[in-house]
């Protein structure tokens, strides 16, 4: 009997050595079927009853079947599940427990268990739960999915669901850390200087609690500027080790919500006692840079002091004053600053624009919410004078700290930008190429020749080849070693300057302090420190998205019934449609192709080149600016659905 099992076996094995296999990652549409993409961009069709025994985001080894021309494929070998922790909703029928996945691709409920510690009584039909998959169909012995309930999210009816449900889909903490109201300042043995009968000042949003940057500019008789940069200093409160500072390890930065902030320090640190509030004296680590006429940087030192803010300034106000407007006016000491501010930034940008890169500016989108969440009005912030001179002032002071940490310490927590990692390189080389522009590869990956391509790039002001060129391009990551930061163009970057909502920032205040006391540095960050920065960083960006995502539905609901027209750019385009973003509020909407024609077949999506042809007319491309009309607004999957206005 052994015997025969072994040879079955062995049959089976073979067979499935001899069949055709591939391996991707599950895609399911909300129509039952779904597809398998490959790393190397191909896809194959999931037809509905294998799409059962997978999961979206499922890495599989499949089957694949061919007829004639068609292919499919059946999943066979679970890789990796890719839905081991998530975020549904309790379902109840007939006294059996299910959750249905938070997915717009997903409806099918899914069985479940709740975890011992909770009561099952107390969750309800469409509450929020943070949900654990125990079994999988394809795993060895499992017939089935199966779940357990580990955590209750909030009840269907709170009106903070949308913060609620993000933070904990992202892993984020829900509220600040509390680590006590007694905080002594440290004696760190260091000198601090005097700086508090200087005029210093902030200029921040108007509802600004935790202002961690304070200025003081002066011109210099043979030209140029120098420019005082005091930055608050958590460290003097917050000891290496200390609990307050491995729960800032732990969340690394400040989330920033639209209608709530969770910060990384405890309240009191970082609204109150390290926050340059006015007329209020504060440890402060500070850099005093020269700055030429030219624009460029000269010589700079970094110091310990105690600073005092001279006034709370805010951004538009200090516009309208420069520009000529509103009824705002400074006093005279800081007014003549800001004058001098203005014409310092004016010239680094020129030297940056020359030298360096210069991001274009793009405006902010503030949601104006009230007690309950509900969006009384999104408005929209453009990027102002005030705002870049706050900016070019961070951007020069970070440049120094990377320039001291790099000579004195040799490492540090450095934002690392290669624009074209190496396996996307060559790619991107023959992309050009296409376009009629010759490059040679190191001008993809060597800061000069980069930079002298950006620059003629920017001058053909293309904005399809823009969009298309940003699928080859890379990510800023969190490095201990420096390295070019081919965004901004410069040869290394590491920033100080928001140690209240950085955690990156207070480990380089501490290499700063022990550069300034002469002693030897600790050994460099781990890398599982940098990738958790890096991480942690990434999931902020996807909460304030998705926050912002369910808010833009909610809002503009109205508008979708009414079938309001708006401006909008093409910013993505996929063989299902294309992703669009409103002008007038940054919301984005997806237009999908059978909304594009009445005759489906009559529309040809070419997503990779990013471009569609309607009726073999090229209609749309990347970075187009169109009329869009809005026709659904569904708030089940916080999507915008829309058409072409035209």
């Amino acid at each position: 009997m052994l015997q025969n099992n072994s040879a079955l076996a062995q049959l089976k094995q073979q067979i499935r050595d001899n069949t055709p296999r591939v391996e991707g990652v599950i895609k399911a549409t909300d129509r039952g079927f779904g597809f398998l993409e490959t790393d190397d961009g191909e896809s194959y069709f999931v037809p509905p009853p294998a799409m059962k025994q997978v999961l979206h985001g499922d890495r599989v080894e499949a089957i694949l079947h061919e007829e004639g021309e068609k292919k499919s494929v059946e999943p066979d070998t679970l890789i990796e599940s890719g839905m081991e922790r998530f975020i549904a909703r309790v379902k109840k029928r007939d006294g059996r427990l299910s959750v249905i996945p938070d997915h717009p691709s997903m409806n099918t409920p899914l069985k479940a268990r709740v975890k011992r510690s909770l009561d099952e009584a107390s969750l309800g039909e469409g509450d929020w739960v943070v949900v654990r998959l125990v079994r999988h169909p394809l795993k060895p012995e499992d017939r089935g999915f199966f779940t357990q309930i580990d955590e209750l999210v909030a009840k269907t009816d709170n009106p903070a669901v949308p913060w609620r449900v993000t933070l904990a889909r992202h892993a984020l903490e829900q509220e600040c850390p509390d680590a006590g109201d007694d905080w002594p300042l440290r004696d760190e043995g260091l000198e601090r200087e005097d700086l508090t009968a200087e005029p210093f000042f902030t200029i921040d949003g108007e509802k600004t609690r935790d202002m961690d940057d304070a200025l003081r500019v002066e011109r210099r008789e043979g030209g140029g500027w120098t420019l005082n940069v005091a930055i608050a200093d958590p460290t003097a409160y917050v000891e290496e080790g200390h609990a307050a500072d491995l729960e800032a390890r732990t969340r690394a930065f400040t989330v920033y919500l639209p209608g709530q902030n969770v910060t990384m320090l405890p309240e009191a640190l970082a609204d109150d006692l390290c926050s340059l509030w006015e007329d209020r004296d504060r440890p402060v680590l500070a850099c005093a840079l020269n700055i030429e006429a030219d624009g460029s940087l000269g010589e700079y030192r970094f110091f310990a002091a105690t600073a005092r803010s001279h006034a709370k300034l805010v951004y538009d106000n200090v516009s309208d004053w420069l520009e000529g407007q509103g009824d705002w006016a400074p006093s005279e000491a800081i007014g003549e600053q800001l004058e001098a501010l203005r014409e310092l930034t004016e010239a680094r940008a020129d030297w940056r624009a020359k030298h360096a890169l210069v991001f274009k500016d793009r405006p902010d989108y503030v949601f104006d919410l009230d007690e309950a969440g509900n969006v009384l009005g999104i408005r929209t912030e453009e990027r102002r004078i005030a705002n870049r001179m706050i900016e070019e002032s961070m951007i020069a002071a970070n440049a120094c700290c990377a320039d001291l940490l790099s000579q004195h310490v040799g490492h540090g927590i450095f934002n690392v930008h290669r624009a074209f990692e190496a396996d996307k390189a060559e790619a991107a080389q023959e992309f050009l190429a296409g376009q009629e522009i010759q490059v040679e590869l190191e001008a993809l990956t060597e800061l000069p020749r980069y930079k002298e391509l950006k620059r003629e790039l920017e001058g053909r002001e293309d904005a399809w080849l823009d969009a298309r060129l940003r699928r080859f391009q890379g990510f800023t990551n969190m490095s201990a070693q420096p390295g070019p930061h081919f965004g901004l163009g410069l040869d290394a970057y590491a920033t100080w300057t928001s140690p209240i909502r950085k955690y990156g920032d207070m480990v380089n205040h501490r290499l700063i302090k022990r550069v300034l006391k002469g002693e030897q540095a600790p050994a460099e960050a781990s890398q599982a420190l940098t990738e958790q920065l890096t991480e942690r960083r990434r999931l902020n960006r996807l909460a304030e998205r998705d926050v912002k995502d369910w808010l833009y539905v909610r809002y503009l609901t109205p508008s979708a019934e009414a079938n309001e027209s708006f401006e909008a750019e093409i910013i993505a385009i996929n063989r299902g449609g294309m992703r669009v973003r409103l002008t007038a509020n940054g919301a984005t909407a997806f237009i999908p192709a059978p909304l594009m024609h009445s005759d489906r077949d009559k529309v040809a999506i070419d997503d990779k080149d990013g471009r569609i042809q309607i009726e073999g007319v090229e209609r749309y491309k990347l970075g187009d600016v169109i009329r869009v009309a809005l026709t659904e607004a569904r708030e089940e999957t916080r999507s915008l659905v829309g058409r072409p206005a035209e």
